[in-house]
């Protein structure tokens, strides 16, 4: 109860603050920018892998991740709003260089496998919509990412990407009236922690597929631009706020979208005994909705996803590399540059050393999860030291949750070690 008090301590500091609604929705943007991740094809196979093959077993799983992400984004975005630094800068600037190195250079391995993900799912679009092979396409991906991020021209069409792909999302939220679905066992599966035998490769695929690392540093840069701790205390205390309504509403919207995927996948697979080995099967998902053209929309919507997520992964590592060399992101500055391209560039890599794309992207989301705890502990050290936020430093109450979350992931990791050596 402790854990849901602070929330809800949070969510009525809201409801207190003399801003109109209209106010409010003008600082909703970063949160969503970092929900893209919830719909990424990174998170669309390990929602049809633990739906298919486990039912409704692993609910609690997002819920749990859900959870999680909603306290760590807002803690990243804290972080920013008060020292107008990004998590990566203030990791090279208040750790010792030869601790807070390698911590930045194990964040920025865990992009390269986010882009991977991202890319991959992009590739196996361009597969189902022309017929291209996996490489040719992952190649065209990254071509296109990289020439949106160096022209600046995402921003233009970043918001159309986002709004089409969550509509997609959406479309999976309406089929749940559509489907054979058994609530009773979906509502015990959201709150009935279980770990059915073989499945911690899934639960930590989910778990990395939703707190992602990169997206740490990504919300605390993005919000950090906005030069927030640069105003007065109140007005810094109310953006505080009102980040959090931004942060809690995508986060939510995340946990719906991820909770219907995993719903569809045990009522459309789980239920027949359907094996699902490709991406590609989760086409099936929307044909109650969609019909004979279900393939086609699901191509786009998950090409536009590879897309949109692999500009934030991109943008994710030119973060990570700034901050290795205590410089601000900007994409014209070499070090942001090389760490945008090279995360996309690694991450093409690594799909050419691939031969099946589904596990590819079941191992990715997995490996993320095995990073997380390091980006945590630092996270929390940084923002619950006085020396870096003054303060605003954490409450011992939230320090307290910050660490007992982060034993769940660490907890989490051990056992999926003991696991692959049993």
């Amino acid at each position: 109860m402790r854990l849901f008090a602070l929330l809800i301590k949070k969510c009525e500091d809201i409801r207190h603050l003399h801003a109109g609604g209209l106010e409010i929705f003008k600082y909703i943007g970063p949160g969503l920018l970092v929900a893209v991740g919830f719909i990424d094809p990174g998170n669309w196979a390990a929602n049809l892998a633990a739906g298919a093959e486990y039912g409704y077993s692993l609910l609690w799983m997002v819920t749990l991740s859900t959870f999680m992400l909603i306290v760590l984004q807002h803690n990243a975005a804290h972080l920013g709003i008060v020292t107008g630094k990004c998590l990566a800068e203030s990791t090279r600037e208040h750790l010792p260089r030869w601790l807070g190195t390698p911590v930045l250079y194990s964040a920025f391995a865990a992009s390269c496998m986010t882009s991977m993900a991202e890319i991959l799912g992009g590739a196996i679009a361009l597969k189902m919509l022309f017929g291209l092979p996996i490489v040719p396409g992952a190649c065209l991906v990254t071509f296109l990412v990289l020439a949106m991020l160096l022209s600046h021209s995402y921003r233009k069409i970043e918001r159309w990407i986002i709004g089409f792909v969550s509509l997609i999302g959406l479309s999976f939220l309406y089929e749940l009236f559509l489907a054979p679905v058994d609530w009773m066992a979906s509502a015990k599966g959201w709150v009935t922690p279980a770990f059915p035998a073989g499945s911690i490769l899934v639960i930590m695929s989910v778990l990395g597929a939703v707190v992602m690392p990169h997206n740490l540093f990504l919300h605390s840069e993005i919000i950090q631009s906005r030069q927030w701790h640069l105003a007065d205390k109140k007005i810094i205390e109310k953006q505080l706020d009102l980040e959090f309504f931004d942060t809690l509403l995508s986060m939510l919207i995340g946990w719906a979208i991820n909770s219907a995927m995993i719903i569809l996948a045990a009522a459309t697979f789980f239920t027949i005994g359907k094996e699902v080995a490709e991406l590609e099967q989760a086409q099936e998902l929307l044909r109650p909705l969609l019909g004979s053209n279900a393939s086609n929309i699901f191509a786009v919507a998950l090409l536009l996803a590879g897309v949109a997520s692999s500009m934030t992964s991109g943008m994710a590592g030119g973060i990570i590399t700034a901050g290795i060399a205590g410089e601000p992101y900007n994409i014209r500055d070499k070090h942001s540059l090389m760490g945008t391209a090279g995360s996309l560039i690694v991450g093409l890599m690594l799909i050419c050393c691939i031969s099946n794309p589904f596990q590819g992207l079941l191992v990715s989301q997995m490996a993320l999860s095995v990073q997380l705890p390091v980006t945590m502990i630092v996270q929390v050290y940084l923002t619950s030291s006085p020396k870096v936020m003054g303060n605003y430093a954490n409450s011992p109450g939230t320090r307290a949750l910050l660490i007992f979350l982060t034993v769940i992931v660490a907890v989490l990791n051990i056992i999926l070690l003991l696991s692959a050596f049993s």
